[in-house]
């Protein structure tokens, strides 16, 4: 959903166009990866975006989740001074590491680890959007729809003025057939409405850029 893979611009390409057409001040995309992943070789791969000047790094990886970026994203926020985090997690803990309530304490561990290295940092979450395992596995939609109360849960009782936590809103109007190429992972389309999301949430959040417009 993040990292993206060959061939793709992803939704930090979206959201990045987006801000920098309606932030009015500084600001780059920050992380300690730059890799998108070649499924074809099923490896990462220092593919070359199609803009030049996109900033490409990113925590992503290739079928991690949240139990694989807690450990590491305080070194992460401390070496890179990271000030906003954007975490698109949850379908790869759910389907193959954790369940709902191991996938939630993981979040909550995530956020003690980044605020250990900023105690000021904010973050945007994406509930876990519809796919296609969710409209095929009845249990599993309904472990979705538990982690998803969870997060929200878990948003509202760390959210701080110093440190805030948004929760972005779900695209309304997600349809895994028009906006996937493979019932989960983002198309064009899709990159827009996921990169919608999370600007949407930083600008009624915070007044930090614009409304999106594509």
């Amino acid at each position: 959903m993040t990292i993206g893979s060959s061939g793709e611009h992803t939704w930090r390409y979206r959201l990045w166009r987006h801000l920098c057409a309606t932030y009015g001040g500084p600001f780059t995309l920050v992380g300690p990866r730059e890799t998108l992943y070649d499924k074809t070789a099923e490896a990462p791969t220092s593919y070359a975006y199609a803009d030049p000047d996109f900033p490409r790094g990113h925590l992503a990886g290739w079928g991690e989740g949240w139990q694989q970026m807690t450990p590491l994203i305080r070194e992460a926020v401390r070496t890179t001074r990271a000030d906003v985090l954007l975490v698109s997690l949850g379908l790869i803990d759910l389907g193959f590491y954790t369940n709902a309530e191991q996938t939630a304490a993981n979040a909550r561990a995530f956020v003690a680890e980044a605020r250990a290295a900023n105690p000021r940092i904010a973050m945007v979450w994406l509930p876990v959007i519809h796919n296609i395992r969710a409209a095929n596995d009845e249990p599993f939609a309904a472990q979705v729809a538990r982690f998803n109360e969870l997060l929200a849960k878990a948003a509202a009782d760390l959210d701080e003025r110093s440190s805030p936590v948004l929760l972005a809103s779900i695209p309304p109007a997600w349809d895994i057939d028009t906006d996937t190429y493979d019932g989960t992972h983002p198309n064009a389309s899709g990159e827009h409405r996921l990169a919608e999301a999370f600007a949407e949430a930083m600008h009624q959040g915070w007044e930090l850029g614009g409304e999106y417009a594509g």
